[in-house]
């Protein structure tokens, strides 16, 4: 029997309605400045200010103005753009990805839970523009409340308040190296979210189960 069910939220529960690559631009377009950062150069870099940053604007704030710096240019610069990024980005405008709405009222008898690498306020807006303020029992800000994933501690916390076994959980989550290596680190079963991608053939670290869409889920943790 499953004890409990978690989630991670960005690419799992929801996403913007914006993408980054809009975002950018319009930052940039705001700014006045010549585009110099990629959304990608910047994903690539964010892990890098995690945990020495207070938010998520001082994060990127940080990650934007090392960039610049590296490119020879006003790290002042990187940091116009980062606030004009923020301006742009509207944290609850998300909508839910498909098969959400089922999935959790397949499992709304089970504990439910949230570990997440985003910031507390961020990703709360997210949750709430999803109507899902109360839908957890436990939301746990990975990189906040505790080290961020893959480390097993942010699930480990969500256990001890769920009052879960390990065994008998699951962690639903889209990203094989935050997710998946956290929930198994965890001892917590791994379902990837392989999403509209054709799934890897031999992911790794590799997942307990896969899925394509929330929608089926309850069959795997049932």
């Amino acid at each position: 029997m499953t004890d409990a069910v978690l989630f991670d939220v960005d690419d799992t529960l929801c996403r913007y309605r914006r993408t980054g690559d809009e975002l950018l631009a319009a930052a940039f377009e705001q700014t006045g400045l010549e585009p110099f950062i990629g959304l990608e150069e910047y994903h690539d870099r964010y892990p890098e200010f995690v945990d020495d940053s207070d938010s998520m604007t001082d994060l990127r704030e940080r990650c934007f103005a090392a960039i610049a710096a590296d490119k020879g240019r006003d790290p002042a610069a990187g940091r116009r753009v980062a606030q004009a990024y923020a301006d742009e980005r509207d944290h609850g405008n998300v909508e839910p990805l498909p098969g959400l709405d089922a999935a959790l009222d397949a499992l709304g008898d089970l504990p439910l839970g949230v570990v997440t690498n985003g910031a507390p306020a961020m990703q709360s807006e997210k949750l709430a523009g999803l109507g899902l303020e109360e839908a957890f029992d436990v939301v746990v800000h990975a990189g906040y409340d505790a080290p961020a994933k893959p480390s097993p501690a942010p699930f480990r916390e969500a256990l001890s308040a769920l009052d879960a076994r390990a065994e008998r959980t699951y962690h639903v989550g889209d990203s094989l190296d935050s997710d998946v290596a956290g929930a198994r680190a965890a001892g917590v079963g791994a379902v990837w979210l392989s999403g509209d991608a054709a799934a890897e053939p031999e992911p790794e670290p590799r997942p307990d189960h896969t899925v394509a869409t929330l929608a089926e889920l309850p069959s795997v943790v049932r």
